[in-house]
């Protein structure tokens, strides 16, 4: 069952590092004279006592140019067709992940990416094949796939875990693999 605070990314719950990373992002506005002194003594202590990503983008509002990552990339679209898609070492990934893969392959590996706490994927597959590389300790859930003549590969088989990744959509003819690091 999924919860209705879910599905507004701006309450989502962060993490240490997407603090830290507000908290770059204001140095860089001192630097560039965006603030004062005192404006980053105040900001950086709200943006460490943020609860919600709203609370971080409250910090940010007003200087152009500075966007908290986690909140710019809410939903990505990687389209693919006959040819190859890959995404690894440090990437952000959106809240919500778009794949239509038409002939191609699409490689996702997630391991060195910054992960929201929940990804939702939404799959939309052709006679190609999707390969996601999940880092430690993440789950998956893939009961809103609809498969036609195609599989899902689960090798993750665990379905709490952070992060955690909620696929959807259809595969036709096609093949996803999931799998974990072990790392």
């Amino acid at each position: 069952m999924t919860d209705p605070r879910m599905s507004d990314a701006r309450e989502l719950r962060v993490s240490d590092a997407e603090r830290e990373h507000v908290v770059s992002l204001l140095n860089k506005a001192v630097g560039r004279g965006m603030i004062t002194l005192d404006e980053f003594t105040v900001r950086t202590d709200t943006a460490l006592a943020a609860k919600t990503r709203a609370d971080l983008n409250a910090v940010l509002m007003d200087l152009p140019g500075m966007v908290n990552n986690e909140l710019a990339r809410e939903r990505t679209e990687l389209k693919n067709t006959m040819s190859t898609t890959t995404r690894k070492g440090h990437w952000v990934v959106p809240n919500e992940l778009v794949i239509r893969n038409t002939l191609g392959t699409t490689n996702l590996d997630f391991t060195a990416a910054e992960v929201p706490p929940v990804v939702n994927v939404d799959l939309d597959v052709s006679l190609g094949t999707v390969k996601m590389l999940l880092p430690a300790g993440a789950s998956l859930n893939f009961d809103a796939v609809e498969i036609t003549a195609g599989e899902v590969k689960d090798k993750v088989r665990n379905s709490m875990g952070n992060p955690h990744f909620q696929l959807k959509g259809v595969v036709r003819g096609g093949t996803v693999v999931v799998k974990r690091s072990k790392r």
